[in-house]
């Protein structure tokens, strides 16, 4: 049987990206032919990844997989093929955090949600990478739906961290760090706020190191964004009278920055009001770093109870809970205990196990 994803990017370090090769890998391995087909091939891919263009239709008995993030022409051309179709939804930011900073960006994000629904009666399986997303998809019409979580390889994390940056932030300042693209929905803001309040009355020992792409400046036609939403960012950290020293951007990074962020944190904060999945959280049980997040969309449903959640921002009570989480050795080892346990749904093993058994579902 030939197995082939459709990808409308793929980067290599991205967690769809990433998942989407383990995933082929798997399937090879399993004595299936299997491919990857993007739109865009990044040039350290050229040779791994095959471009959409060159692929051909094969028998009713193959699989095509589109890994959904994006509108593109694979959702029109999924709805066409012969073979049996899979969907896996990664989730689309709600437009309206791009409004006020990226307009041509929730114009995107509209379309990606509009064209959802269209291919609820056109696949035979429609698979969401977290609960969050199988409801949504579930919601949308489609009618026979799981859950696949996002395949990580558990080994990266165990590579040597750079020990230039670890010794800069192993300082003894209090490290509270975030992963994730530098975006509106990431609530970078509620970060610094956090930052500047644990400053002014929790202890002036602390750091935010802030891991992630940041958003672009110029739109698809070459225009300036209307707003910069980083540069908002940076107005904001100086007004609430923190230094860069004290905000980190790192941008995005090589696995050996990651990883030395990871291992100088204290604590992982996520302020974050829209996750499809989360896969820093993950990142952070791995990396036994505990774990404090606003409990909103796929959150609560990826950390399943694991870590602190909240429901509401009430800045000085997140205060409180994030400075027992660096400073209390008991309730640190109790909330790391909770986090090795949950870790387990998402050990290679339990993932490459609930891949097989909806591949041999279809």
């Amino acid at each position: 049987m030939r197995i082939d994803q459709w990808t409308p990017a793929l980067h290599r370090g991205d967690a769809i990206g990433d998942s989407t090769l383990l995933m082929r890998d798997t399937f090879r391995r399993w004595g299936h032919d299997a491919e990857v087909y993007s739109l865009t091939v990044d040039e350290d891919l050229e040779g791994e990844v095959r471009r959409w263009v060159d692929w051909r239709p094969g028998s009713s008995s193959d699989v095509v997989i589109l890994h959904y993030a994006l509108p593109s022409p694979l959702t029109s051309a999924l709805a066409d093929q012969p073979t049996r179709r899979v969907l896996i939804h990664h989730n689309v930011t709600p437009p309206e955090y791009y409004e006020p900073w990226d307009p041509e960006v929730a114009h995107i994000c509209r379309l990606a949600r509009a064209e959802l629904p269209g291919l609820a009666p056109r696949v035979d399986l429609a698979l969401g990478d977290s609960e969050f997303n199988r409801l949504e998809l579930e919601a949308a019409g489609f009618r026979r739906t799981g859950v696949l979580p996002i395949y990580m390889d558990f080994d990266r994390y165990r590579q040597p961290a750079n020990p230039v940056l670890h010794e800069s932030l192993a300082d003894g300042r209090a490290n509270l760090l975030f992963v994730g693209r530098v975006a509106p929905n990431k609530k970078h803001e509620d970060l610094i706020r956090l930052a500047s309040f644990w400053k002014r009355f929790v202890s002036p020992g602390v750091r935010l190191v802030l891991v992630g792409r940041l958003p672009r400046r110029t739109t698809g036609t070459g225009r300036p964004v209307p707003r910069h939403y980083f540069d908002a960012l940076q107005s904001q950290f100086y007004e609430e009278g923190l230094t860069p020293d004290e905000v980190v951007f790192l941008g995005h990074v090589e696995d050996d920055d990651l990883l030395a962020s990871y291992r100088a944190a204290g604590l992982f904060v996520s302020m974050s009001e829209h996750e499809g999945f989360g896969v820093p959280l993950v990142e952070s049980m791995l990396m036994r770093v505990p774990v404090l997040a606003y409990s909103v969309t796929a959150v609560p449903h990826t950390l399943g109870g694991a870590g602190v959640q909240f429901t509401e921002k009430r800045l000085p009570e997140v205060a409180e809970l994030a400075a027992a989480l660096v400073t209390d050795p008991a309730l640190r080892a109790a909330v790391l205990t909770e986090q090795d346990r949950r870790l387990a749904a998402f050990a290679p093993g339990a993932v490459e196990a609930t891949l097989r058994a909806h591949v041999d579902s279809l």
